[in-house]
């Protein structure tokens, strides 16, 4: 504007996109998720894990996609309660892959079974290593592998 080209804008809250806009969303989220009781990991900031009447919800969070995992089904509906109500935000049923990382559920054995064969076999092409046959590690026969102690 003309005679105010001195002036700037100042900013109240982050703008999608902006260098800042991702820090915000996760301080945000991190502030929003622990009222509700969650507790950050302490080895790694992006999972977060909730204990209540000897149950438990595992949250992993990947930039702005949420994983849950949780036993409990009343559990895991009120958790997405939650974060629907404080969150724009989709449910997308029952993750089958993540990261790269396939999903296989036997739930009649009770079993969760991860898989990185998919991500494998792209590694191969890509390195045109795909029609190349499989082999056993060289390692002398008479070796025995020690777990190392931990002091």
């Amino acid at each position: 504007m003309k005679g105010k080209e001195h002036l700037g804008y100042r900013l109240k809250k982050s703008i999608y996109k902006l260098k800042q806009a991702s820090r915000k969303w996760n301080l945000k989220f991190d502030q929003v998720i622990k009222k509700f009781g969650f507790k950050e990991n302490d080895v790694d900031n992006c999972i977060y894990t909730k204990i209540k009447d000897g149950k438990f919800i595992i949250l992993m969070l990947y930039v702005d996609d949420i994983l849950l995992a949780s036993g409990d089904k009343r559990m895991l509906h009120e958790t997405k309660g939650f974060l629907s109500s404080n969150f724009d935000m989709k449910n997308l049923g029952e993750a089958s892959y993540v990261l790269d990382i396939e999903i296989h559920r036997y739930r009649t054995k009770g079993v969760l079974g991860l898989s990185q064969k998919t991500y494998i076999e792209t590694l191969l092409k890509r390195f045109n290593m795909d029609k190349s046959k499989a082999t056993y590690v060289p390692l002398a026969k008479a070796i025995s592998l020690v777990k190392p102690k931990v002091s």
